[in-house]
């Protein structure tokens, strides 16, 4: 198993590594194929025009939530848990937008016996613009 960071090198105001995708039909329909999630506005601009985004099929939240999981994962590695994740879907993931998840540790201590991490956490498009605000939980490992 892999450990990536432990409880103790960790300090309010760390920044998780910057995790990011490029997404397009490509990505969204084997994320639909995974999920049984072929909504026609996610797999079509006809579709995604009549459904009120001018610029067509447009990409599915859950698939960011993922991206905040795969983020997390990468920086805390194998033996820890994500104990929580939580966020809000505030702006369309167009075709081609570039995805960056973005994170801040604000708080870490001992919880019934856990060393917990909680962290702000966001996917902000290209242009920088706040997408999916959110919290994150994590239960690290200690050195000792």
């Amino acid at each position: 198993m892999t450990v990536n960071v432990y409880f103790e090198d960790v300090k309010v105001g760390d920044e998780l590594p910057k995790w990011s995708r490029t997404t397009d039909y490509m990505h969204w329909n084997r994320y639909a194929a995974v999920n049984d999630e072929f909504v026609p506005f996610h797999m079509d601009d006809e579709a995604g025009r009549r459904a009120g985004n001018e610029k067509g099929g447009f990409g599915m939240g859950n698939l960011r939530y993922a991206y905040l999981v795969n983020a997390l994962r990468d920086w805390i590695g194998d033996e820890a848990e994500i104990r929580e994740i939580g966020c809000q879907y505030r702006a369309i993931n167009q075709k081609g937008d570039t995805l960056t998840v973005v994170g801040k540790v604000v708080e870490k201590g001992a919880v019934g016996g856990e060393n917990q991490v909680r962290l702000e956490t966001n996917v902000l498009n290209q242009n920088g613009e706040a997408t999916c605000p959110g919290h994150a939980v994590v239960v690290l490992p200690s050195r000792g």
